[in-house]
């Protein structure tokens, strides 16, 4: 079955949360109840909670849902109460199906408190790291991980640290120019199918498929491995999706941009990009029109706009001498005629 155009997971194990974390993030957490099948356990949110209140008795509004973090002031609430009242606050808990629960900057809980969360089925971790460093680390994992996410026709190239998201219709040379871009020194990220994953309100980040990777289709040729012919450093596995270059067949009906080489947009899960109109014609040389638009986004990016300083100069030339007309742009040719 073909994957959504746009599609968001609902739910990963606690297993996979941990060993990622381990593995990806590079934050250390321990097992406390190894007995616990945290593979049958599932998260289905990014957001974390801290349990006072429902350590206190009142689980009105528990959201059992998250990952319970168990911090200083937790552990701690739970130390001063005396045997029995210790097992009946965490007994609020643990009737409630939660993912699974973490103790922060190396807390620990009473034997019989992990007991009663393994009777629970509910897996409990331990971690060296404060409570505020780990709930970040976690909840920016878990974002990503249930980020929205849309599967997007074109190439993603990096382009002198420019992510330029190729897109037009089949057949019009996405993968050629953007293995040209590659033989001249830059970097691919994606080719066909590029997965577009929302992180925060206006970042859009690029990644290929888990099974295309950074092999590409061309047309006439078949498949070329990028990685194993051009080497490692031609490839990425992410980068930030920050200008679309829509290549279109040249159609002498529509007007396109002559002066603004940046004024539309392009719609990806609800992110407006802005978009470059490449008309195709014979001859023309799309690859280093590619590499103007991402040095031209630089200069704009940082605060040099060629259209703006052309604008403000004809204005001073209409305002001075009237009309203009052509005019030698130096006042006197020097004894040099190269």
């Amino acid at each position: 079955m073909d994957r959504p155009e746009t599609f968001q997971k609902e739910s990963i194990s606690v297993a996979f949360m941990v060993r990622q974390l381990r593995e990806t993030v590079g934050v250390e957490v321990t097992p406390v109840n190894d007995a616990v099948d945290a593979a049958e356990r599932s998260v289905t949110e990014s957001t974390l909670h801290r349990p006072g209140l429902a350590l206190a008795g009142y689980v009105d509004l528990f959201t059992h849902q998250r990952v319970q973090i168990l911090g200083n002031t937790e552990t701690r609430y739970l130390h001063q109460l005396d045997a029995a009242d210790r097992r009946n606050a965490f007994g609020h808990l643990a009737q409630f199906d939660v993912p699974c629960i973490v103790l922060t900057d190396e807390n620990e809980l009473d034997a019989s408190l992990v007991d009663r969360a393994t009777d629970a089925g509910i897996p409990v971790y331990r971690t060296p790291l404060p409570t505020v460093q780990f709930m970040s680390s976690l909840r920016n994992f878990l974002a990503d991980q249930f980020a929205l996410q849309r599967a997007v026709h074109g190439s993603l190239v990096d382009v002198y640290g420019i992510g330029l998201l190729l897109i037009g219709k089949p057949g019009i040379g996405k993968s050629e120019v953007a293995l040209d871009l590659v033989e001249r020194g830059h970097r691919l990220v994606a080719d066909d199918v590029v997965i577009a994953t929302q992180r925060d309100e206006s970042i859009l980040m690029g990644a290929g498929t888990d099974l295309v990777q950074h092999f590409m289709e061309v047309r006439g040729l078949g498949l070329v491995d990028i990685r194993s012919m051009f080497g490692i450093r031609a490839i990425r596995f992410q980068k930030r999706i920050e200008i679309v270059v829509n290549m279109e067949l040249w159609d002498e009906d529509k007007e396109y941009t002559r002066i603004n080489m940046v004024k539309d947009t392009h719609d990806v899960l609800g992110i407006d990009l802005p978009m470059v109109r490449v008309p195709i014609t014979p001859g023309k040389n799309i690859t280093v029109i590619c590499e103007v638009i991402a040095m031209n986004y630089l200069l704009r990016h940082y605060g040099h706009d060629p259209a703006e300083v052309f604008t403000e100069r004809l204005r001073t030339r209409i305002q001075q001498d009237g009309p203009p007309a052509p005019r030698r742009g130096i006042e006197y040719f020097e004894q040099d005629y190269e």
